[in-house]
């Protein structure tokens, strides 16, 4: 497990912006999380009193330094460490002032209101880039910004079945279990905030050359399709609608699940050399020399037939025993892990790819490694997932100078 008491190396790469964070729950949180990991000053925005809604999706819970469950969910510390929390009513006006003045002096908002909802509040993109041209505006919705669904409330769900992921992910209609299947991830959030998160790079990067920020239309439909690349492109030249193929693979056999004489593993021959090394490993001199397999062309149109001797070898010893052969060859494969076996694989161990991060109140909170490996600037964590509104009283008063008796104000008007 990486460690957060190691000394800092570097600057992060973002260290130089800060980010104004009204986005709730994960696609949005996602994108301004890895942008906290590079080391930008994120400043999370929420409702006084409930904070983000994903606060409340538990359990599992954080835990206090006594053991003992907080109200902060475990899904709510995945996607918002490295960031201050502050609460502000945004439906006020003495809250708008607030974020208008904390705009002024930032480089990039990330929001994922309904679609008007922040302009009713003086907070959309053409008020604040006003007060603040170069602005760099990031809107996540489902749908977008136009077209006849912009309207719609849309959830990862939704966007996997609408988007057709769905459509190709399971097992066959016609074998037992078939039928249309979600990932077992918020897939349509996560890709949107990793696409979001690649946008709002883009445009500071073009701020620098013309001088101006600029406006991000991003949605999770738009990702979603945008994630079936491959098999739509496909589709677009064939006219052949993609289907689920299970844990087979369209375009490369054999490259799936097999059963073995314990339990099962996965074997991804990637190309027609692994696959004469996997027939040596497997002992079937016979299948790698027969022309019909030769050709990763034969061994598509040929699986029916192929598959099943394939199977029938495969259970004859155990997963490992397979792996320790396979893997000797150079052949791709391996075990079908669950996460408590995924954090004791060596390679996970040696990634560090579990942070173990110390609370603000004494606790701690376990999170998985940013996957973004600079190493100049490499990935820090300085900041726990915050608390509701911990840094309120610090952010005010240093960047925007507010007094003490300005705030009692604020507290005594329910603005923060």
């Amino acid at each position: 497990m990486m460690s957060t008491t190691q000394p800092m190396q570097s600057m992060g790469a973002l260290s130089h912006l800060r980010v104004l964070d009204l986005s709730r729950v994960l696609a949005g949180p996602w994108a301004t999380q890895n942008l906290a990991d590079l080391g930008a000053e994120v400043i999370k925005v929420e409702r006084p009193g409930s904070g983000d809604d994903t606060r409340g999706w538990g359990p599992p819970w954080i835990r206090d330094d006594k053991g003992e469950y907080t109200h902060d969910s475990t899904y709510y510390a995945a996607a918002n460490r490295g960031k201050r929390s502050i609460t502000v009513d945004i439906a006020s006006a003495e809250g708008q002032k607030l974020i208008k003045e904390l705009a002024a002096i930032s480089d990039v908002v990330v929001e994922n209101y309904k679609i008007g909802d922040l302009k009713r509040y003086g907070l959309d993109y053409e008020a604040l880039s006003a007060i603040n041209p170069r602005l760099v505006y990031c809107s996540i919705t489902g749908y977008g910004q136009t077209g006849p669904s912009a309207h719609k409330p849309g959830y990862d769900f939704v966007f996997q079945a609408q988007g057709g992921l769905m459509s190709i992910t399971g097992e066959r209609d016609e074998v037992p279990g078939g039928g249309a299947q979600k990932v077992g991830i918020a897939i349509a959030d996560v890709i949107t905030g990793m696409y979001a998160s690649v946008a709002i790079l883009a445009a500071l990067n073009h701020r620098e050359v013309s001088g101006r920020g600029q406006y991000i239309d991003m949605a999770l439909l738009d990702c979603l399709v945008a994630l079936g690349g491959n098999q739509v492109t496909g589709y677009f030249s064939s006219g052949k609608v993609p289907f689920r193929y299970g844990n087979a693979h369209a375009s490369l056999v054999p490259y799936q699940v097999f059963q073995t004489a314990d339990g099962s593993m996965v074997v991804a021959v990637g190309n027609d050399a692994q696959w004469q090394k996997y027939c040596q490993a497997i002992e079937r001199p016979d299948l790698a020399s027969d022309e019909r397999w030769t050709k990763v062309t034969g061994r598509i149109t040929g699986r029916e037939v192929l598959i099943p001797e394939l199977e029938k070898t495969m259970r004859s010893r155990t997963s490992a025993s397979w792996i320790e052969k396979l893997e000797a060859s150079g052949v791709p494969c391996g075990p079908i892990n669950n996460y408590q076996q995924v954090f004791e694989d060596p390679q996970v161990t040696h990634r560090q790819l579990r942070v173990d991060m110390p609370t603000e109140d004494g606790g701690s909170v376990s999170t998985i490694a940013s996957p973004l490996r600079l190493m100049g600037t490499p990935v820090q964590y300085q900041r726990p997932p915050p608390k509701l509104g911990s840094s309120t009283e610090s952010v005010l008063k240093t960047l925007l100078n507010k007094t003490d008796d300005e705030l009692e104000a604020y507290r005594h008007a329910k603005v923060i």
